[in-house]
């Protein structure tokens, strides 16, 4: 045993003392974290808040996140950390300068959901041009037995087809967005910082000005930035057509609320479909609950257990990279 090796080698075996501080966010009872805690001693937690982080994280050297706010008051009180895995896309839960500053790497899993976000991006869409579960709530209710004709409609329905669609954010996700509106038979118009990147695409870019003016659905896929934070607000809903459809399933501050409620209240915006809002879990004063006309789903968009699966394999690539001496998915 006095071998310097054979020492250094246990060393290098022994397994970094881990937390997963939200497994509820990713596993109901369909993922398995037993890989992962083959490579880090893992305790894994339900849930975790702002008030019981610390007590969570306690003298941790890993950490796996997802919505925990990890800044410079977490690596002060808990100075052990050295590796932050964000179980997600965005890592704005991380504060980048005082990682930086203590050498601590953070990774992400980027473009694990897109399929996902696209279908239910679609479903929002198609849910709000065909009424489904306004009709098979109304067939469910007797209304089809009693009805004196073969066929009714409690609500007009619209084809995709010659409408136009706005995209704004032209990554993973907008592109396969524009690739099913195609299918569709429908005029794609769309707004994105760097067109220039994608010259030789067919796709139409324009400034975010025409895409109010022209759409007749508008759907958001951009981060949340200073440039487009609020960008459904009412200046810009007065730009649009009477009766635009608008759907959500980037991030929620993307939408001032109170705009889009009175919009949609009003009859301007005809339907919303939002899968995300400012304020999760959904605050019970938000004014979009009241709203005429909008679907609301609860953050769902990259849950397919497909996605998830995707998402920890990621997860567990990118912790075998870190211990590896490897960079892997690394943000910082």
């Amino acid at each position: 045993m006095n071998n310097p090796n054979i020492i250094l080698k246990m060393i290098f075996m022994k397994k970094m003392k881990g937390v997963l501080l939200e497994a509820s966010a990713i596993d109901k009872g369909d993922i398995s974290w037993e890989e992962l805690s083959e490579h880090v001693d893992l305790t894994i937690y339900e849930n975790t808040t702002e008030r019981n982080k610390f007590e969570h994280i306690g003298d941790a050297e890993v950490i796996f996140d997802n919505k925990v706010i990890i800044d410079e008051e977490v690596f002060r009180k808990c100075p052990n950390i050295k590796y932050v895995g964000v179980c997600a896309t965005g890592y704005n839960v991380v504060d980048m300068t005082a990682a930086r500053k203590r050498n601590i790497t953070v990774t992400n899993v980027p473009a694990y959901s897109t399929d996902s976000v696209v279908q239910l991006t679609w479903a929002l869409i198609l849910e709000q041009t065909c009424n489904l579960e306004l009709h098979n709530q109304s067939v469910k209710n007797g209304d089809w037995i009693n009805s004196e004709i073969f066929c009714y409609w409690l609500k007009p329905i619209s084809e995709l087809s010659g409408k136009t669609l706005g995209i704004i954010g032209y990554g993973n996700i907008g592109k396969k967005v524009a690739t099913i509106a195609k299918s569709f038979g429908m005029n794609i118009i769309v707004n994105t910082d760097h067109p220039e990147k994608y010259s030789e695409e067919n796709i139409n870019f324009v400034d975010k000005d025409e895409i109010f003016a022209k759409s007749d659905i508008i759907t958001l896929h951009c981060p949340l930035t200073e440039d487009t934070k609020d960008i459904i607000r009412k200046e810009n809903i007065d730009k649009m057509k009477n009766g635009v459809r608008i759907v959500n399933v980037s991030r929620g501050g993307l939408v001032r609320e109170n705009d889009l409620a009175d919009a949609l209240n009003s009859g301007k915006v005809l339907s919303a479909g939002v899968d995300v809002v400012v304020t999760e879990p959904m605050s019970e004063d938000n004014p979009l609950l009241d709203a005429e006309n909008i679907i609301i789903t609860p953050h769902i968009g990259w849950a397919s257990i497909d996605a998830r699966k995707r998402l920890v394999d990621e997860i567990i690539k990118n912790y075998k990279a870190f211990i590896n001496n490897e960079k892997r998915n690394v943000v910082n």
